[in-house]
C-alpha cells in the first residue's frame, strides 16, 4: 500500500515512481508514436491516411468510460472487502486473546500461563499462515516462529494450513475443558472467535480463488486497445497537430483505469497498491504478545519507498 501523504502539484504532475505509468508506458508509448506518425504524414502531406469522423468516437469513449468505471469499481469493492476482512481479523484475534485471559482458571497457575502463552503463539502463527496463504507463498519464518514442530510438521502437508491450525486451536480448546479450565458457557464464546476467524478466512479465499470474469476483461482490454489505436485517424480532423498530445492523454487515462482494474482485483499480493498485509499481521503480532505480558515485541513494518507490504 502505497503510504505517500504530500500530493504536492509538480509529484502529481511529473512523478512517474508508484504511477500506474510505470505498467501501461508500452501501450501509451506506442499510441502517441502512431498518433504522431499519423499527424506527421496528414501535415506535410508524406502520404494520405484515411481519417474518420469524431462522432463514433465521442459514442464509443462515453461507453467505454462508463464500463472502465464499473470495472473499476467492481475491482475497488473487492480490496474493500478485503481491508474490512483484515480489519475484523485484527479485532477476533484481540478478542480471543482476551477471552483466554479471563476465561481460563486453573489452580496450577504455572502450567495454565504456559498453555494460554502457547495458544496465544499458535494465533499469531496462525494470521502469518494465512497471509502466506493468500499471496501463495511457502510458511515463512514469521509462522515458523510461532508454531510448534509438531503443528508445523502437521499441517506442512496440508492444502489449506491456516485452516489444520485453526484446528488445533480448537483441539487446545477441548483439552483445555476437559481439564476444567473452562465452563461450558465460555468455551461457547472462545469456538466462536475461531468460528469467526473461519469465516474470515474463508470471505478472503472466495475474494482471491474468484477473479473478474475472464470474459468481462477480455472485452474491456480489446476494446480499451482499438479504440487508443484508432483514435488517432479520427481527432485528426478536429485538433490538427495536437492529435499526438490528445491520443496520449486519452490513452494514459483508458490504459490507466483498466491496470488499475486489474491491479486491485486481486488486494493479497505484492504489488504498491495491495493491503499491506506485512504490517497488519505485524500489529497483530506486536498486540498479541503485548497483552499477554510480553516485553520483547518486534517493531512495527516501516514503509520502504512510500510502500508498506
Amino acid at each position: 500500500m502505497i503510504v505517500r501523504q504530500n500530493l504536492t502539484l509538480s509529484y502529481v504532475l511529473f512523478a512517474v515512481r508508484h504511477s500506474i505509468l510505470t505498467k501501461i508506458w508500452p501501450r501509451v508509448l506506442f499510441t502517441a508514436l502512431l498518433a504522431l506518425t499519423v499527424t506527421l504524414c496528414e501535415h506535410f502531406g508524406w502520404l494520405r491516411v484515411a481519417t474518420l469522423t469524431t462522432t463514433p468516437f465521442a459514442l464509443i469513449g462515453v461507453a467505454l468510460g462508463i464500463f472502465l468505471g464499473f470495472r473499476t469499481n467492481a475491482s475497488y469493492a473487492r480490496f474493500w472487502e478485503g481491508r474490512q476482512l483484515w480489519g475484523r481479523m485484527v479485532n477476533v484475534t484481540r478478542t480471543f486473546t482476551r477471552q483466554l485471559d479471563l476465561f481460563l482458571t486453573s489452580d496450577d497457575e504455572a502450567e495454565l500461563a504456559d498453555f494460554k502463552q502457547a495458544l496465544v503463539r499458535t494465533t499469531i502463527g496462525y494470521v502469518h499462515a494465512f497471509r502466506a496463504l493468500l499471496r501463495r507463498i511457502p510458511l515463512d519464518e514469521h509462522a515458523r516462529r510461532y508454531l510448534s514442530p509438531e503443528l508445523l510438521a502437521e499441517i506442512e502437508a496440508r492444502r489449506n494450513p491456516p485452516n489444520a491450525v485453526l484446528q488445533a486451536m480448537g483441539e487446545s480448546l477441548r483439552t483445555a475443558w476437559r481439564r476444567g479450565w473452562v465452563h461450558d458457557f465460555h468455551l461457547s464464546a472462545l469456538d466462536g472467535s475461531l468460528e469467526e476467524m473461519t469465516s474470515i478466512q474463508g470471505g478472503c479465499e472466495r475474494i482471491s480463488n474468484t477473479p473478474v470474469p475472464f470474459s468481462y476483461n477480455f472485452l474491456i482490454h480489446r476494446i480499451t486497445a482499438f479504440y487508443c489505436v484508432l483514435l488517432p485517424f479520427g481527432i485528426y480532423d478536429s485538433v490538427g497537430l495536437m492529435t499526438p498530445l490528445v491520443s496520449f492523454m486519452i490513452s494514459y487515462a483508458f490504459f490507466g483505469l483498466d491496470a488499475i482494474g486489474d491491479e486491485v482485483e486481486d488486494p493479497f499480493g505484492f504489488e504498491p497498491n495491495d493491503l499491506p498485509l506485512d504490517s497488519l499481521c505485524r500489529n497483530i503480532e506486536i498486540d498479541l504478545l503485548q497483552m499477554v505480558g510480553e516485553k520483547n515485541t518486534p517493531a512495527p513494518v516501516q514503509p520502504v519507498g512510500d510502500v508498506l507490504l
